[in-house]
């Protein structure tokens, strides 16, 4: 009698099969460890969970190219950050952001997850880690131009075109998030421009697991409130920043 042989496409479909199970879908980026020379996959910057099959919420505003910069002000209880928003090279992430900023969504959220070296995150928890119910996902502006470094803000999403009202300040150069580790990278939209000390002190707040979250603050840094800024009340404080 022969011996039964494996046919060999049948063999890497299992392997395949093997890695795809293995590679998970954690909401928590991997972190380099401490001295490694090899840089981590681009890590993933979740809100809570969405549907795989997401329907873009918004779309191109027909005069995006001619948008000015938009100021906005994220007032803390830590202090302020304002920030300039580029409605030109991510009008659907910018037309979004100010939506939730209009209807005073964000007004007593929290930074929910603080990682010293990585960013800061919020827009989508209150202080006792209720989730709020955001609006539709939006399409991935990941392509437009803007890098993910220290300063920046960007849309944090599940799968790419999942984004809806969470955002994450970059506290250092995170060019791995302009790779496509899924098919996309994380869409920058706007930057700091002042109050950058303000998010270096809150990257530094003690954190600690909550409930299945990890990277919480233990004393809650709220937002208290997140509005827009005329360039004339912008300027000032972004004068000053630079002093």
């Amino acid at each position: 009698m022969k011996p039964t042989r494996f046919p060999f496409a049948a063999a890497l479909a299992l392997v395949s099969s093997v890695l795809l199970s293995c590679s998970g879908g954690s909401s928590n980026p991997p972190v380099q460890p401490a001295g490694s020379s090899t840089a981590p996959a681009p890590a993933k910057i979740e809100p809570a969970a969405a549907p795989s099959s997401a329907r873009p919420g918004l779309e191109t505003p027909a005069d995006a190219q001619t948008q000015p910069t938009v100021y906005a002000m994220i007032e803390t209880s830590m202090g302020d950050i304002v920030l300039a928003l580029d409605p030109h090279k991510a009008p659907i992430s910018v037309e979004n952001f100010l939506s939730y900023v209009d209807q005073g969504f964000y007004d007593g959220t929290i930074f929910h997850r603080v990682m010293s070296t990585f960013m800061i995150q919020g827009g989508g928890f209150t202080q006792d880690m209720t989730k709020k119910e955001p609006g539709p996902p939006i399409t991935n502006e990941w392509r437009n131009g803007l890098t993910n470094q220290r300063g920046t803000i960007a849309m944090a999403r599940g799968q790419p075109d999942s984004a809806t009202s969470q955002f994450f300040i970059n506290v250092k150069d995170n060019s791995r998030l302009d790779q496509p580790r899924d098919g996309a990278g994380y869409a920058v939209f706007g930057k700091v421009v002042a109050g950058m000390d303000v998010v270096d002190a809150i990257k530094m707040v003690e954190t600690g697991p909550k409930g299945r979250r990890a990277n919480v603050p233990i004393l809650p840094v709220t937002i208290e409130k997140l509005k827009r800024l005329t360039p004339e009340k912008a300027q000032p404080l972004i004068n000053a920043a630079a002093t």
